[in-house]
């Protein structure tokens, strides 16, 4: 049965047709909490994150009135227009943390390949990109007791059809199912979410492999060349008289000024 903290975000709903115990069974994942609207999928699962909700706890919505990106930037989240959620686990790892909307990266873009007509790539540290527009991001927030990690709350929004009011997004191939979408990256989520330590060489190869922004002249978080990532999960830069290894911020690149 629905929690407290789910009825208090939303109306506790069908998903495509299912119910929330339903799509547990077929994703193979404790727990699916599915709202016909909610202010973010990314409010209630901390909600349940606080209240000891299982690592594989899904949190589906038809649409979203505060959905969310980095630096709390609005994602556009219309009624049926695309696949919102949030995921909870509970990595103890602290160098996978730092990695970890990244290998969601990679593994979402392997499983979205099948929904589009172009190879996906990907932008650091979060977007999903297709043909040079934005088809899905993530948002990775962790919720910390002192030093150790309680839970991570990842937040993936992937358009359907893409907004009207975003000339730079695009969406999946016509007539594809959210439900198929969901068959699809959930698994590799969770395998991503599971990983330990740093990014292997062969992970950073496989970002390489899709780096939208490699080669590109960008002038934020730093004016340079984009070269890279490293294993730690910073952009490398080549600045001219050095290569900077960059940890946080937003990577704009010269053309989308």
């Amino acid at each position: 049965m629905p929690s407290a903290a789910d009825s208090s975000a939303g109306s506790v709903s069908r998903y495509d047709g299912s119910t929330g115990e339903q799509l547990a069974l077929r994703f193979e994942l404790p727990r699916v909490v599915a709202f016909d609207e909610t202010t973010s999928t990314l409010d209630v699962a901390h909600k349940l994150g606080a209240e000891a909700a299982e690592a594989g706890t899904l949190i589906l919505a038809d649409a979203q009135t505060a959905g969310r990106g980095r630096h709390g930037r609005a994602w556009t989240s219309e009624r049926g227009a695309g696949v919102w959620l949030t995921l909870i686990e509970r990595p103890s790892d602290l160098a996978a943390i730092a990695v970890l909307s990244l290998r969601i990266g990679t593994a979402l873009a392997v499983s979205l390949d099948g929904f589009v007509d172009e190879p996906v790539a990907l932008k650091w540290p979060n977007d999903v990109y297709v043909a040079g527009r934005k088809l899905a991001g993530i948002l990775v927030d962790a919720r910390w007791r002192e030093a150790t990690p309680e839970w991570v709350a990842i937040g993936i929004g992937i358009n359907v059809r893409p907004p009207a009011s975003e000339a730079r997004a695009v969406g999946v191939r016509a007539g594809t199912s959210r439900l198929s979408i969901l068959d699809a990256i959930i698994p590799g989520v969770r395998k991503a979410a599971g990983k330990r330590g740093p990014l292997t060489p062969g992970e950073v190869d496989d970002f390489a492999r899709r780096d939208f922004a490699r080669g590109r002249r960008c002038v934020q978080p730093v004016d340079g060349v984009v070269r890279g990532i490293d294993a730690r999960g910073a952009l490398i830069v080549d600045v001219g008289p050095e290569v900077v290894a960059v940890r946080s911020g937003s990577l704009v690149l010269k053309e989308e000024q």
